[in-house]
């Protein structure tokens, strides 16, 4: 069950979520494949396989031979990208290839961590140069993500610096507890996958999303609630509903709005007065 406000007096707490099949509908990697295949990084050959790889994990998960295998073929496709190639592209394609398969769910959770007072932070074994960007897009206040080594020409070098899967999810996840002074048996944690497993069990409330059948299993062994996310929906399209906690920005915005509102009143009430007269 969601606690709805934090009792401050405590440790702070964090919501940690998956990204992949957890809060967006797809793979976030495999979803730029067409976006780096129009930008020259990739050629048509690798852009199908990669189409392909999506089409598996979406049709049944992944599991750990099918993440090693599509690591190694990731790392090794990815060798000799420059990285600011990577990031404009990311940056330029962003909204109009995540943004509209964001789960209205998710978006609602996160929401409602923040509201309650916690830090959601995105946990996923994709590239830091795609999950950085999509965890701003989410409003999120930490991303701990897979890191490829760049070399002296700021191109990926194919091999792996940290690579956010399994246990060392977990690990991220203790690490940051410390640094942050998270309260674990009060933080959540959300994923789709039996891999996560580790991630689960590091907190006091996990939740299975559209698991997988291993993750399914355990899930109801161990009476974790099982949650369905299936209406993705654009951002934009949510803000008439949302409730977000004020902001500097969002508070400068309606300070901004109801002056203008205000002035406008006024001049409407003089207008009316000057007409009577």
């Amino acid at each position: 069950m969601l606690d709805l406000v934090e009792n401050h007096s405590l440790p702070r707490t964090a919501a940690f979520f998956d990204l992949d099949k957890t809060v967006i509908a797809k793979s976030s990697t495999l979803t730029f494949s067409k976006s780096f295949y129009q930008g020259g990084l990739i050629n048509r050959r690798a852009a199908l396989r990669t189409a392909y790889i999506q089409f598996v994990f979406l049709a049944g998960g992944a599991d750990h031979d099918q993440m090693e295998r599509m690591r190694k073929y990731l790392s090794s496709m990815c060798r000799g990208w420059n990285v600011q190639q990577v990031k404009e592209i990311v940056a330029e394609t962003l909204h109009d290839l995540i943004d509209p398969i964001i789960y209205d769910e998710a978006a609602s959770l996160i929401e409602q961590h923040h509201q309650a007072g916690r830090d959601v932070v995105i946990v996923s074994t994709s590239g830091a140069e795609v999950v950085e960007p999509i965890g701003e897009l989410l409003g999120a206040d930490r991303v701990v993500a897979t890191r490829l080594v760049v070399g002296d020409d700021g191109c990926f070098t194919g091999e792996v610096e940290y690579y956010a899967y399994g246990p060392t999810k977990a690990e991220a996840i203790k690490e940051l507890a410390a640094s942050e002074g998270y309260d674990l048996p009060r933080c959540y944690a959300y994923s789709d996958s039996a891999t996560d497993l580790p991630m689960l069990e590091s907190v006091g409330h996990p939740h299975a999303v559209n698991p997988d059948r291993t993750l399914r299993r355990e899930a109801v062994a161990r009476s974790w609630p099982i949650l369905d996310f299936h209406r993705p929906v654009r951002l934009k399209q949510r803000l008439p509903a949302l409730s977000v906690p004020p902001r500097p920005a969002l508070v400068a915005a309606a300070a901004i709005g109801a002056a203008a509102a205000t002035a406008g009143l006024v001049w409407y009430a003089n207008r009316r007065r000057a007409s009577v007269m």
